[in-house]
C-alpha cells in the first residue's frame, strides 16, 4: 500500500483523494490519470522529458509542483539504453522483418509450391 505523499498515512491504491488529510491524489478524481508531484523544493519541469524538448504547453511550466503529464527524463534514457543492448543482437533485423512480411511470405511460399505442383 502506497502512503499519502502530505500525512504519510497508508492509502488504497484506487483512492481518489487521501481519507485523512483530502489532498487530491488522482487528476480530476479519475482513477486512470495518476497525479505527480514534485518531492522537495525542485519543481517537476526540472526533470521532465516534456521540458527538455520545449514541447510542454502547461501554464505553471518551469515551476510546476504537480502535473498529470510528467515523465522523469532519467526513466527515459534508462529504457533507450536497454533497448539498445537488447537490439544488439545480429539477426533482430531480419526476425523483425519476418514478422512484419509474414503474410506475404506465406503467399510466396504458397505460390512456389503451387508452381513445384504444375511441374
Amino acid at each position: 500500500m502506497p502512503n499519502c505523499p502530505r500525512c504519510n498515512q497508508f492509502i488504497d491504491i484506487q483512492s481518489l483523494s487521501c481519507p485523512y488529510c483530502r489532498i487530491p491524489l488522482k487528476a480530476y478524481g479519475h482513477s486512470g490519470i495518476p497525479l505527480h508531484r514534485a518531492i522537495g523544493e525542485a519543481s517537476l519541469c526540472e526533470s521532465c522529458t516534456y521540458n527538455a524538448d520545449d514541447t510542454c504547453n502547461f501554464p505553471q511550466r518551469p515551476h510546476a509542483r504537480e502535473c498529470t503529464l510528467y515523465q522523469d527524463i532519467s526513466q527515459i534514457k534508462l529504457g533507450a539504453k536497454q533497448n539498445r543492448n537488447t537490439n544488439s543482437n545480429f539477426f533482430s533485423p531480419a526476425s523483425t522483418w519476418v514478422r512484419r512480411n509474414q503474410t506475404w511470405l506465406l503467399l510466396l511460399g504458397l505460390l512456389f509450391i503451387s508452381f513445384l505442383i504444375a511441374l
